[in-house]
Order: structure tokens, then sequence, then C-alpha cells
């Protein structure tokens, strides 16, 4: 495994991960309803865009192949966080929260924040991340549950 920075032409391989992974890795925590609503995201192309043009991307390559992605916003906020169904529990998200917590060192953040799925929260205590706050988000009248974590950075 390789970790690389994103560019345009890995978006449609990045989309893709991100619907499969929602819909197998997240089915426990969350209705097909809710799942519906959560990758309809996928549909909003100038935030995507946004995402590969502004924020820091980063790939988890293996055999050629998205084993997952990590965005860092702002220098402090984690806005993807996906890793591929095939390629759970094999230290892809360690290897990937490394690099993005180095890199908000880098840009002088003292702490990194995430809005963290039901699913993802164990991961992210793992971690050392806290939770703040339980919140109810309503995308296309549907009701998703996640939490605003937070982490103190080593300075």
């Amino acid at each position: 495994m390789f970790l690389k920075k994103a560019t345009i032409s890995d978006l449609p391989e990045m989309q893709e991960l991100f619907v499969q992974t929602i819909q197998s890795v997240c089915k426990n925590d969350y209705n097909p309803e809710q799942i519906e609503a959560w990758t309809y995201g996928i549909n909003n192309k100038e935030r995507w865009l946004e995402v590969i043009e502004k924020q820091y991307v980063l790939l988890a390559v293996i055999e050629n192949k998205i084993a997952g992605f990590a965005t860092l916003k702002g220098g402090n906020y984690i806005d993807f966080f996906y890793i591929h169904k095939d390629f759970q529990r094999q230290g892809i998200a360690d290897k990937l929260l490394a690099e993005l917590e180095l890199e908000a060192q880098k840009q002088h953040s003292k702490m990194i924040t995430s809005d963290i799925s039901i699913t993802a929260k164990p991961f992210f205590e793992k971690k050392g991340f806290v939770a703040k706050a339980e919140q109810k988000n309503i995308r296309l009248n549907v009701e998703l549950i996640n939490y605003k974590m937070e982490k103190q950075l080593k300075q």
C-alpha cells in the first residue's frame, strides 16, 4: 500500500468507493432510506470538484486500486474518510488518519474535528477523538445522526 495525493482523474473511483462503502459498511447503523439520502451527495458535482481543488486529499492505493481516501479541509477538519468495503480492518484508516494529523500539525492546527457517522465513531474514539455532540441532519426529508468529534493534537 502507498499513499498519494488525489487528482481530478481519481474522482470517479473515489465517488464509487464513497457510495459502495456507505451501502455495505454502514448498513447496520443506518436504514436503506438513510443510506439513500446520504449517498445522494454523489450528485453534487460542484462539491466533489471543490474537495479535489481545495482540500488536502489523500488516497491509500493497493494494486492500482483506491483502498481508501481521506480529506482535510482548512487544515483542521476531516471532511471525507472512507475505506473501501473490501479493505476494512487492514490498518488503512490508521495510516490515513496519522497522515491527516501530521498535515494538520504542519498547518499549525491545535485540534482536528469532524462529523463522524455512527459506524465510524468507535474507530475515532480509539484514536483519541471525543464526541462533543450528537447531531441530527436532515437530507431529503430523512434524519441522519452523526457526531461532532474533536481531538487535541500534540504540539
